[in-house]
């Protein structure tokens, strides 16, 4: 498994629901943890076809935990669970 991080770029109004089969953990509304076997670009492509045409997307590996401050409560535990 690796760990990648998505960036959503709907805004702050919009609710984005992911529904991945992979396990995620949302730091915020535009900001997501993805562990999952996928490539980036399978990963990237699984994403873009649940937004909207010309949504910003950003989706990038992670070779280490990411430090946390401001983001979605219990974070860091679930990235040192997937451990």
């Amino acid at each position: 498994m690796a760990l990648y991080i998505a960036y959503v770029g709907l805004g702050a109004a919009t609710e984005v629901k992911l529904d991945l089969p992979d396990p995620y953990f949302e730091l915020r509304h535009d900001l997501y943890l993805i562990d999952t076997t996928l490539t980036r670009s399978r990963l990237y492509h699984q994403i873009k076809h649940l937004l909207p045409p010309d949504t910003p997307l950003l989706v990038a590996p992670l070779a280490d935990t990411p430090k946390f401050k401001g983001m979605g409560a219990g974070a860091l535990n679930w990235v040192r669970d997937l451990a």
